[in-house]
C-alpha cells in the first residue's frame, strides 16, 4: 500500500486531511476513490491507517481505522558530507540513502567544497519521498550545516570512520568487526579532504576506511557506504 505523509499527524487524530501535493498524487496520479484504505506517517514512527472519505485534489480527507506507533528499531547511521556541487547529484545521495536506511545527516563545509550552502526545506522534501518509497516510519534528521572544523568538536560515536582518496593506513569495512552499534561516516568533497582536515580527523580517533579499489564520487561514495553497513548488519544477524 502507497504510504503519505504528514508531518504534523497524531496517534490519537480521528481524521486527518492531507496537503495539496499529498491530495493531488492521490487523486490524479493513483486515482484513489472514496472508501479506499490509505497508510500515512509523520516520520516519527507513526502509522496511521485510514479510509478515505473526499479525495477533493486540494484536501484529501481520510477517517482513522486504526493508528500504531513503532519502535525504533534502526540501527544508528550518520553519513556526515560535503554537499556536491550539482543539486541533482546531492538529491540522488539523500534519496538512495534514506531508501538504504541512514538515520543521520549532517552537511559539511571542508577546505575543498564547491557548496556551501543548502536548502533544508528542498532537502527535507527529497528525504520525505525516500520515506515514502521506501516505506519506512521514521524520517531520517538533518543537521545544520556546518564546518569541519566544528564538526571535530562535536560529540561523535565510538565507531567513526573516515572515507577519503589519499593514501592511508585504510581499513575495509567488513574488517572493522561490530557494526551493531552508532556508526558515524565522512565523506569528503568533490575534490576531497585536505591533508590538514585528514589529519584532524585522524588525531580524533576517525579510522580510515576504504569502500573499494575505484575512485569514487562523493555522492557514489556515501551510497557505497551506507550500503556496505546495511549488507554487513544484515550478514551478522544470520550468524
Amino acid at each position: 500500500m502507497e504510504l503519505f505523509y504528514n508531518e504534523n499527524l497524531h496517534l490519537n487524530d480521528e481524521s486527518l486531511n492531507l496537503g495539496p501535493d499529498e491530495s493531488r498524487h492521490l487523486s490524479k496520479v493513483l486515482r484513489k476513490e472514496v472508501g479506499e484504505k490509505i497508510r500515512v506517517t509523520n516520520g516519527h514512527g507513526l502509522e496511521w491507517n485510514g479510509e478515505l472519505i473526499s479525495t477533493d485534489s486540494r484536501k484529501a480527507t481520510a477517517k482513522k481505522k486504526e493508528a500504531v506507533l513503532h519502535q525504533n528499531k534502526i540501527l544508528p547511521l550518520h553519513i556526515a558530507i560535503a554537499p556536491t556541487k550539482s543539486n541533482d547529484r546531492l538529491e540522488w545521495f539523500l534519496e538512495k540513502a534514506t531508501e538504504i536506511g541512514i538515520t543521520e545527516i549532517t552537511p559539511l563545509v571542508c577546505y575543498h567544497s564547491e557548496r556551501k550552502s543548502i536548502k533544508p526545506e528542498r532537502i527535507n522534501k527529497i528525504l520525505v519521498r525516500g520515506l515514502k518509497q521506501s516505506v519506512q516510519y521514521f524520517l531520517p534528521k538533518l543537521n545544520p550545516m556546518i564546518s569541519f572544523e566544528e564538526f571535530m568538536k562535536s560529540n561523535h560515536p565510538q565507531i567513526k570512520l573516515l572515507a577519503h582518496c589519499q593514501n592511508g593506513n585504510k581499513t575495509p569495512m567488513h574488517k572493522l568487526g561490530n557494526l551493531n552499534k552508532e556508526i558515524l561516516i565522512m565523506i569528503g568533497p568533490e575534490g576531497d579532504f585536505s591533508n590538514q582536515e585528514i589529519k584532524a580527523a585522524l588525531n580524533n580517533s576517525f579510522i580510515e576506511i576504504t569502500l573499494g579499489v575505484n575512485r569514487l564520487r562523493s555522492e557514489t561514495a556515501g551510497i557505497v557506504a551506507c550500503s556496505k553497513v546495511a549488507t554487513l548488519r544484515e550478514i551478522s544477524k544470520t550468524k
